[in-house]
């Protein structure tokens, strides 16, 4: 494994540096001495606006206002250009400019405030850049304000107040969770980081809760397949992890107390943003540590939230090369401890359940970007490397031989072209073409329990797509083909997407996809459970098919202001058909007693369901916004997830709630304090309970839950640049957790769900500038 860690290191390097550097030997300019000087104010209330960023489209030039609203751009190349303006919560402008040698011009905006952000840009829907109104399908951001308003310190904390998904835990031990979108587990949504699928099977285990807020500059998620894009396991959706540029001299720190009980979470974080004052390059450092305790909900010395350590430390980096390339370089690494089960200060294997796990993660990647003078073609090449060891204890009735260690290596390399089309048949068009290769090598031991997983995945893709797009307008037809190592054939996935805007305020979307997935190791083979005093393992059919899906979906997306209130609301309804589904079959007991989940194909199913999102804002004083999905996922035939016979079969899809929503409303009355008051509805479902603690296998329509919290946060000024912000609040207000929680040594630790975090209390300090 380590050979093969040097040898995809090197390569990924050697093959971003080779175009890196031939290409931009061939686009250089020198000093003009032509600069653009202005500043940006407020349309209405003619104030300053600080920290606004300004580009020259089609560029890497570009440059971020002050502390007082002003910005300088030197030394530009002669030529015509246009200068976008954007901040969030005001829409974008962008004025037309002719720069010649010699000479500085003066350039000045007003913005005007749009508390929705319907026209930021985004990039996951098509791998080019849109705005969110004029995209051919819906794209749902996470930015950081959402995080700090609802107190989320990781990605796992925030994904929970985003229409159509639903963060899951599921094992009181260790604690893994999972996202699921559209009433579709985990494993079938593709998380990216910066565009790139390196969230591996290994990372996806416990990957959402490692991902600390201060690395993430903004979440896109894209509802519905996205396979034509994005390759296997894209069915449900895509959530694109998007990490933080550097863009302007800014310093922040800050630390975060929260107490349920006796018990605490500690969080302190630390990040630096430096830029040259020509902006040509720009660093931005991150370094965050928590700390939580256990959390022991009945008393009966058996955790409920495991024990956690983690320290995060990493950095992106950009250099200009010139006017129209840019070189982006991203590193990241996570240590992690984590241990739940039963006395937790002795070793796991001198206790009655022990899941214990370190984490040592190290992943970065290289992106190159060129474009042409005219902003009509764009190339871009990159590649990822993502290398995790993790040491692990998954045992019971303080077994010796529970130790295991498992090594995981992930690749991502590819390319993208891009050509604008002034009118491509009927209008103008964004054509895209791409390669990507895709490798993935995980080698998992657990001698005690005689397992060794030695699976190596690979896949080459190549994708293409037309995008018609003006005004009104979006007409996208694309697809992609795969070849994966564990599948005899080619794989195509066609992508069908229209958008239609009859005045400015609609937009009606409708859409049509294929994917699929690969019979190979997801999280759920990776993760080993407590069951009855026993271990439960996952194990793959040797028969085991390919699961291809369909997607279709339309939407009604309708935008209005009216004075200061702006209003938004989306409604979407989609349908999914799957074919040779995957589902765990409980296969009874091996021979050293372990219970055995067999992951077979069943004939199909389908999901089917109507997300309703709204937004509802006065200036940007106060938002109100809101989502809530209705839905049903059901198997074609009823199936068995037991070995008891006595249980009826049953088609619906196990932990899949028919209705779950949130809400997030945020105040500021006055302009340094902001109040935020958050909350999640999860709608009754059906989960397994295994023999252990009970009886024999049963099944349980749980209860319906609702997470109600509130924070509380005000800025004082230091100095004209530095503030300094006090926060408190409470998270599960109502302290709604499960009431028939599985006790003592024979538990069934997947018997868990519901808000996994008790009424908690926080308060915290932030130093920023």
């Amino acid at each position: 494994m380590k050979h093969v860690r040097f040898s995809l290191c090197f390569i990924s390097i050697a093959y971003i540096l080779f175009f890196a550097f031939s290409t931009s030997a061939f686009s250089k300019h020198g000093k003009t001495d032509a600069n653009i000087t202005g500043h940006i104010l407020n349309k209405e209330t003619k104030a300053h606006i600080p920290y606004v960023t300004i580009r020259l489209k089609g560029t890497t030039i570009g440059a971020v206002a002050d502390a007082t609203g002003h910005f300088f751009i030197k030394h530009v190349p002669v030529g015509k250009y246009t200068i976008v303006a954007s901040y969030l919560g005001f829409a974008t402008e962008e004025q037309e400019i002719e720069v010649e040698a010699n000479k500085m011009i003066e350039v000045n905006f007003e913005l005007e405030e749009q508390a929705l952000a319907i026209d930021e840009i985004v990039v996951t829907s098509s791998r080019n850049e849109t705005t969110r109104r004029e995209a051919s399908s819906i794209v749902n951001v996470v930015t950081p304000a959402l995080f700090e308003n609802t107190a989320s310190y990781t990605v796992a904390d925030v994904l929970k107040f985003q229409p159509g998904l639903r963060v899951e835990y599921t094992c009181q031990n260790c604690g893994t969770s999972q996202i699921r979108i559209n009433g579709l587990g985990g494993e079938y949504s593709q998380m990216l980081m910066d565009g790139r699928p390196i969230v591996s099977a290994l990372a996806s285990v416990y990957g959402l809760e490692q991902l600390p807020s201060d690395m993430v500059e903004k979440i896109e998620v894209v509802r519905g397949g996205g396979s034509a894009l994005y390759g296997s396991n894209a069915i449900a959706g895509v959530v694109n992890i998007i990490t933080k540029d550097p863009e302007r001299n800014s310093f922040a720190a800050s630390h975060t107390s929260e107490f349920y009980g006796k018990k605490s979470l500690q969080n302190t974080s630390l990040n630096a943003s430096m830029v040259t004052d020509d902006g040509s390059a720009g660093m931005y450092l991150y370094g965050v540590a928590q700390g939580r305790d256990d959390y022991d909900r009945d008393d009966d010395g058996y955790s409920e939230l495991p024990r956690l350590k983690s320290e995060t430390m990493g950095l992106r980096g950009f250099y200009n090369f010139n006017s129209q390339s840019k070189m982006v370089l991203e590193y990241h690494h996570i240590n992690e401890f984590r241990r739940g089960g039963d006395s937790l200060r002795r070793p796991p294997h001198e206790v009655n359940i022990a899941e214990q796990l370190r984490h040592n993660i190290n992943g970065g990647s290289a992106k190159f970007d060129w474009y042409s003078q005219d902003y009509s073609h764009r190339v871009s090449v990159y590649s990822s490397l993502q290398d995790i060891i993790r040491d692990s204890y998954y045992g019971a009735g303080k077994d010796p031989n529970a130790y295991g260690i498992t090594e995981n290596t992930t690749l991502s390399m590819g390319g993208l072209y891009g050509y604008v089309f002034d009118k491509c048949l009927f209008m103008p068009a964004d054509f895209t073409f791409g390669f990507e290769y895709n490798q993935d090598a995980i080698h998992d031991t657990m001698l005690g329990y005689n397992h060794i997983l030695d699976q190596e995945t690979s896949n080459y893709g190549i994708y293409f797509q037309n995008e018609w797009e003006n005004k009104h307008l979006t007409f996208l037809l694309g697809g992609r083909l795969d070849k994966h190592n564990k599948m005899n054939n080619v794989v195509f996935s066609p992508r069908i997407n229209v958008r239609y805007s009859p005045i400015d305020e609609i937009g009606l979307r409708a859409s049509y996809s294929s994917g699929y997935r690969a019979p190979q190791a997801f999280i759920e083979d990776l993760h080993v459970g407590a069951v009855g005093g026993e271990i439960a393992m996952v194990r793959m059919s040797p028969d085991l098919k390919p699961e291809y899906s369909h997607s279709i979906s339309g939407s009604f997306d309708f935008y209005k202001a009216f004075g200061k209130f702006h209003s938004n609301i989306i409604v979407e309804g989609f349908y999914t058909n799957l074919t040779d589904v995957f589902k765990l079959v409980d296969q009874g007991k091996d021979d050293a007693g372990n219970l055995i989940l067999e992951r077979q194909n069943v004939s199909g199913a389908s999901v089917k369901g109507l997300n309703v999102e709204m937004k509802l804002a006065y200036t940007s004083a106060y938002m109100l916004e809101g989502g809530f999905t209705y839905q049903s996922s059901h198997y074609n035939e009823a199936t068995a997830w037991s070995d008891d016979e006595s249980l009826p079969l049953n088609t619906q899809m196990l932990r899949t709630p028919n209705s779950y929503g949130y809400l997030v409303f945020t105040l500021a009355p006055i302009s340094p304090l902001k109040i935020s008051i958050t909350g999640n509805y999860t709608g009754t479902m059906l989960v397994p309970h295994y023999a252990g603690y009970i009886e024999k296998d049963s099944e349980t329509w749980t209860d319906s839950f609702f997470d109600l919290g509130g924070k509380v946060a005000y800025d004082f000024s230091i100095n004209e640049q530095l503030k300094l912000q006090v926060n408190a609040g409470v998270k599960n207000i109502l302290d709604s957790f499960q009431k028939d929680l599985d006790q003592g040594p024979n538990r069934d630790a997947g018997y868990i769900y519901g808000p996994i975090i008790p009424r908690t209390f926080l308060c915290g300090i932030k130093v920023f500038m």
